[in-house]
């Protein structure tokens, strides 16, 4: 079995949480950003913040709706004993950004990697 990371929030409308995974990859996605910003002027799939005193990269582009169910349990900083928590200004910018790109999918944009409306519509059917 393999752990994973992510941060997690809950889409009050269905009840699924979305996960957005993040890595320590930082250069590598920040060339991805780079580029991005290049051509578009702007990058709201890959955004930047600190997990635990380390910079992550929190990739928007790869977010994934899932049950509760699939969720074995929350991530525990082993130091301190206590839930590992985002900023809360991270944490405004990860759902306005996740928000709007999920928007942009729903109406056609391709910004998300895996295929999240059938996901979200199979798991809604369950």
């Amino acid at each position: 079995m393999i752990d994973l990371a992510f941060y997690a929030f809950q889409d009050n409308s269905t009840g699924l949480y979305w996960l957005i995974p993040f890595s320590s990859q930082v250069s590598k996605f920040k060339n991805i950003y780079d580029s991005k910003m290049q051509k578009y002027k702007r990058c709201d799939t890959i955004v930047f913040g600190e997990v635990l005193g380390h910079e992550k990269a929190f990739l928007i582009q790869n977010m994934c709706p899932i049950t509760s169910k699939y969720i074995k349990n929350e991530y525990f900083d082993a130091r301190a004993n206590v839930p590992v928590r985002v900023n809360g200004i991270l944490e405004k910018e990860l759902k306005e950004k996740a928000s709007k790109v999920l928007a942009l999918q729903r109406k056609g944009s391709k910004l998300i990697f895996p295929n999240v409306l059938e996901i979200e519509r199979k798991l809604l059917n369950q």
